[in-house]
């Protein structure tokens, strides 16, 4: 009768033993994968940060070509008034 106690209770340890390994195995697997989405939302923020960075870039050499653009416009239409100035005379 006692040996069967010990054989009940051993099959119950084994039992919870696995399970608890089970549990273990399957929070190691989520460990996993919460460090692989930590580290793809990361590469996105990198990724985020370059395309900032180029948009600023393309937005300051927009500004520079606007400048040029508007100062040979104003140029050109300087030399059109004097042109016209001394055609009057």
């Amino acid at each position: 009768m006692l040996f069967k106690k010990f054989a009940v209770a051993a099959a119950i340890a084994t039992t919870l033993a696995f399970v608890g390994c089970s549990k273990k195995e399957e929070a190691a697997d989520a460990t996993a994968a919460a460090s692989e989405a930590v580290e793809a939302a990361t590469e996105a923020t990198d990724a985020a940060a370059e395309a900032t960075d180029a948009a600023s870039e393309a937005t300051n050499a927009a500004a520079d070509a606007t400048t040029v653009v508007a100062t040979d416009a104003t140029v050109v239409a300087s030399d059109v008034v004097v042109t016209e100035a001394s055609a009057a005379q």
